[in-house]
């Protein structure tokens, strides 16, 4: 499908429990949603070859990008999700950019393969954030970042220079299996956490 023809359909009014059937789609080009108001759409198993630029969207519905592929640049910065975010078994071969988003509802990225490294720097979840079993690697950060509803890193693999410095941790901090590099992922290794932690 056109990358133009995604757009126009995604700039549709939303209403409550409405979005776009697009899974399975394989995006023609790169998919600009810059600045877009949208309404929800449903993008799992979509590819992107091109990558996708959402840099300050605002995704007023659903956003399910499971097991999404980004050949391209991932770029959702400064993006806000009004509903759930999906991104379990997304493959990010190029670089993720979540820096400055902000998640409303769960962020979940769980079984998520981020190999062209991963920017979470400053974000915010009001809901809970899951990374269970998301592989990370190359330039890594999630500094400055903010979890209110607690963040979930069961099984987790971490490259060793990830930065976690400024961190904030609202709720249960679970890190049984996580990984930094060879190292278990410790609550010290957060700036912040407030709640419980398990290990």
């Amino acid at each position: 499908m056109q990358a133009a023809e995604i757009r126009a359909r995604l700039m549709a009014t939303w209403h409550h429990g409405a979005y776009v059937d697009l899974r399975g789609v394989t995006c023609d080009g790169p998919l600009d949603l810059a600045g877009c108001t949208l309404t929800g759409v449903d993008f799992t198993g979509a590819c992107f070859p091109a990558g996708i630029d959402a840099r300050g969207a605002q995704f007023l519905g659903i956003s399910w990008f499971g097991a999404a592929q980004f050949s391209g640049t991932a770029e959702f910065s400064e993006a806000v999700f009004t509903n759930d975010a999906r991104f379990e078994g997304a493959q990010f071969n190029g670089p993720a950019r979540f820096s400055g988003a902000e998640f409303r509802g769960i962020g979940r990225f769980d079984s998520a393969v981020f190999a062209g490294g991963a920017l979470f720097s400053d974000t915010v979840a009001y809901g809970n954030f899951s990374l269970q079993q998301a592989q990370l690697a190359g330039a890594v950060s999630f500094r400055g970042a903010e979890w209110l509803g607690g963040l979930w890193c069961q099984d987790a693999a971490l490259p060793q220079t990830a930065e976690l410095n400024d961190t904030q941790v609202h709720g249960r901090l679970w890190l049984r299996g996580a990984r930094r590099a060879n190292t278990p992922l410790r609550a010290a290794d957060f700036g912040m956490a407030f709640g419980y932690t398990y290990t």
